[in-house]
């Protein structure tokens, strides 16, 4: 078992591998260390153009090839299945994180007591538009995952490896990782480290990504939609109720009733769309159970490949 296994998801990473790769070849560590790599189906030739680069690295390295591409977070859970190593370090492919920073996560992993350790950054050098909507999904988990105002859930932190094997008995085709990790521990800890602009190219999430990822979060890692949805019925029949009270009323005590054709159709409106709303919340659970239940696979290895130390 090595001290360190970094795991890393690779997605049409290209020009990016010279630079990710010599980053761990002068990378020495008391325990030794391993590189997990995934190759979530790049359609650049990604893995063709590593094999050649990992010779004589000083760690051993393992490249796992998935059939298709299946999501960050299901290459990174099969990358911590392929993990050895005491502690479990997981960085993106782009270089923003240092790898010397990843050594900051241990050190504060160790003197915590700690379960996971998670990064935060005083300046994130990324694009304005991803930087909001990484806001919007670290609200979205404190609403519905009971998440720590004060914990930014980065994709750049540590596990001890207990922790690594509570989370990867998960096999839902739906997996997100800082869900898995917030319902498995309350031992977590977080620490400001640098972020670097990318090396090569830009980032793979795009806004339909983005929206697939809070869907995660909404429909399998919660249930609180279902309880708004639960909730807006009965505001809306009160609402009728107190509605219809008031026509009858009017009826019996002025002896009349207003047309109101437009108000009627507006409430009519609205109270069909509520219905199909919720009627949508309800099937997109039943939707996921189904796919779960029929054995959607959460990733698919292809091909493994292990380069032993020099």
């Amino acid at each position: 078992m090595p001290q360190v296994s970094f795991v890393v998801p690779l997605f049409n990473t290209g020009a990016a591998l010279p630079a990710l790769l010599d980053a761990f070849r002068s990378l020495r560590v008391e325990g030794g260390w391993e590189l997990v790599l995934v190759d979530d189906g790049s359609t650049d030739g990604t893995p063709g153009k590593a094999a050649p680069l990992l010779h004589e690295m000083p760690g051993q390295v393992i490249l796992v090839e998935l059939s298709r591409n299946f999501g960050e977070h299901a290459a990174v859970l099969e990358g911590f299945r392929h993990s050895r190593g005491l502690y479990v370090v997981n960085l993106d492919d782009d270089l923003q994180n240092p790898i010397s920073e990843a050594f900051k996560l241990l050190a504060q992993l160790q003197v915590s007591g700690a379960d996971v350790v998670y990064s935060h950054y005083e300046r994130k050098q990324r694009h304005w538009a991803r930087n909001w909507a990484s806001r919007c999904l670290n609200r979205l988990a404190t609403l519905l995952l009971d998440k720590p105002r004060d914990l930014y859930l980065s994709s750049f932190r540590a596990l001890r490896h207990e922790l690594v094997d509570r989370i990867v008995q998960y096999r839902g085709p739906y997996p997100y990782i800082d869900g898995l990790i917030l319902g498995a521990t309350n031992r977590i800890s977080r620490l400001k480290v640098a972020h670097q602009p990318r090396v090569e190219g830009r980032s793979s999430y795009t806004l339909r990504k983005l929206l697939r990822l809070a869907a995660n979060v909404c429909f399998d890692f919660s249930v609180m939609p279902l309880r708004v949805a639960g909730v807006l019925g009965i505001v809306l029949c009160a609402l009728g109720l107190i509605m219809f009270s008031m026509v009858m009323v009017e009826a019996f005590t002025a002896g009349r009733v207003q047309p109101g054709w437009g108000s009627l159709m507006a409430v009519i409106t609205i109270f069909s769309g509520s219905q199909l709303l919720m009627l949508g919340i309800i099937g997109e659970y039943v939707g996921r159970a189904f796919l779960t239940v029929s054995g959607k696979p959460q990733s698919l290895v292809r091909q493994i490949t292990i380069h032993p130390p020099a």
